[in-house]
Order: structure tokens, then C-alpha cells, then sequence
């Protein structure tokens, strides 16, 4: 496990306890929070996460009172590799966790070991990624090839949002680490272990007019995900744990703030289901999720 990797479990450990934790909320869950879990902040999909890639295309959360809790997965669910969404592939490049978006005109830093990659710029966000790949025996690689058997790419995004016509701005701050090992010819498995971290401060109008400030915090680990790649058979994980958290605070003008927060825990256990444990301030379902493409069945 890389330092970085490590730093973002450190901040997740705090995030889940500060989460999970009913005295930390300025005053109870709030409807205008709804919507917060709906999605993820601006730029969070181009991190290396499990939320849905899809979770943070469209306008920036604000507060809304018609808002509803949708029933699913928070985010706007889960990407496709978590639950057999990515066709059988094998290399570096292909299937599940491949590595699709590799630049030719990343260069191997002599004094960090890393592969570094030009910025990118997004919609006023600053995309900054870095690689290590290692082949078979652990040696380093300046680009991937057939040869390459594991790789960590890092992640960060940083900038200024504004949306709603110019009626909401958000600060973004976001972390990703990842390590997927099992990507060489003959493999027989995929092994996947990261984290994820995502803040976003907001300020600007509702709908209505009203003043307002929000911050969302959003983070996850990913520990000992195994993917099987079989031909002819589907690639869902059997193996490992995934845990999301989400904790959204808002105050409007004249007005007490008002938080909330969620915690999802999936868990693959060798069979065709993954047990979800959904808590959201404080009340706690389980729930189930057929592999693959299965629906999200809840009880309590």
C-alpha cells in the first residue's frame, strides 16, 4: 500500500466516525439535504472511486425542498466494475479496471519513481494524475505494456465551479488512490485496493432566492476487491469490501445549518450477491444486490 493510499484511509477513518457520529450534526437531517446524496461534487468522477461516473454530470447540488431520497445507492449509484457492467478483457488496458486513458506524453519522474502526466483542465478543474507500473517480478516501467502487471494511479482535482447561472459557486478538493494488481498475460484474477476522498464548499442562491452556504464531503476505500476473469462468464467481484461515505451541511440565511450523512458498506462473499448495509443518521437496513446488473433490495 503506497503513503498516499495510507494519508486517505487516515482521512476516511475520521470522515466515517465523523459521519456516523449523531453529535457532530449542527441540528437533525433536514429535507433541503435530499438532493445531496443524489449525486457527487463537481469533478469527483475523473478520481478513481466507486460512485457512479454519471453522479457529478449536470447542474451543482443546492438545497431544494421538493428533493427525494431516490432509494438506491447514494451518488448516483455505483461504477459498472463493482457489479459485472464491464466486459471481459484481458491487458492492461481492457476489462475490468483496465487502464483505459494512459497519455503518451506522460513522462517517468527520476525523482519521485512516478510516471507524471500533463495537467488537464476541465470546466475551471485542474486534473493532475501520476502512475508507478510495475511488471511481473515488481520492476518499474516507464509505460505500460504486455508485460505490466500492476499499477497505482493518483488522482487529484482542484479548481472553481460555477453554475445555476452564475447563482452557485464550489471550491473542489479532490484525492484518489488506486492499485490494481493481476494485469498481466495468463492472470486469472484482478485484485483492487484504493481510496477516494472528495470536498466540496458551495455557496450562491436557491431556487427561491434564499442565501445560502454547503459542504459535502464524500470518500471511499476499497479493500481486497477480487475480480475473477473467466471467458464466458460474467466478471462481478467475489471478494473484498467496499465502504462510501457521504456527509452534506447546509445553512440558509438567517437559519440554524442542518447536516446529515450516509454510509454504504458492500460486501462481496463469493456469491451471486453483494450484502449492502445502508446507514443514514444513525437508522440502519440491510440490503442485497444481485450480481450481475442486480437491483437494490432492501429490508428494515
Amino acid at each position: 500500500m503506497t503513503r498516499s493510499i495510507g494519508r486517505i484511509l487516515v482521512a476516511l477513518a475520521i470522515v466515517v466516525a465523523t459521519a456516523c457520529s449523531d453529535s457532530t450534526s449542527p441540528t437533525s437531517a433536514s429535507p433541503l439535504l435530499a438532493a445531496a446524496f443524489l449525486s457527487t461534487p463537481a469533478g469527483f468522477s475523473a478520481t478513481d472511486n466507486s460512485f457512479s461516473p454519471l453522479g457529478d454530470a449536470g447542474e451543482a447540488w443546492r438545497p431544494d425542498r421538493n428533493a427525494r431520497d431516490g432509494g438506491g445507492m447514494m451518488g448516483g449509484g455505483m461504477r459498472p466494475e463493482f457489479f459485472g457492467g464491464v466486459p471481459l478483457g484481458r491487458g492492461w488496458d481492457r476489462g475490468p479496471f483496465g487502464l483505459s486513458d494512459f497519455l503518451s506524453s506522460c513522462t517517468l519522474s527520476t525523482t519521485s519513481g512516478r510516471v507524471t502526466c500533463p495537467d488537464v483542465t476541465r470546466g475551471g478543474l485542474t486534473i493532475t494524475r501520476s502512475f508507478a507500473f510495475t511488471d511481473g517480478a515488481g520492476l518499474a516501467q516507464a509505460a505500460p505494456n504486455s508485460s505490466t502487471n500492476t499499477i497505482n494511479q493518483q488522482v487529484t482535482v482542484s479548481g472553481t465551479v460555477t453554475r445555476h447561472d452564475g447563482n452557485v459557486t464550489s471550491n473542489i478538493q479532490h484525492t484518489s488512490s488506486r492499485t490494481v494488481s493481476g494485469l498481466a498475460a495468463g492472470s486469472t484474477q484482478r485484485t483492487v485496493n484504493g481510496a477516494s476522498k472528495g470536498m466540496e464548499q458551495t455557496s450562491g442562491k436557491t431556487e427561491d432566492g434564499t442565501n445560502f452556504t454547503a459542504s459535502r464531503l464524500v470518500a471511499d476505500t476499497t479493500t481486497d476487491l477480487i475480480v475473477p476473469l473467466q471467458d464466458g462468464r460474467p466478471t462481478y467481484p467475489t471478494h473484498g469490501t467496499i465502504v462510501r461515505v457521504m456527509q452534506a451541511t447546509v445553512t440558509l440565511d438567517g437559519k440554524s445549518p442542518a447536516s446529515s450523512s450516509r454510509k454504504e458498506v458492500v460486501t462481496y462473499d463469493g456469491s451471486g450477491t453483494a450484502k449492502v448495509t445502508i446507514t443514514k443518521d444513525g437508522t440502519t437496513k440491510n440490503c442485497t444486490m444481485p450480481l450481475p446488473f442486480g437491483r437494490l433490495e432492501c429490508s428494515g
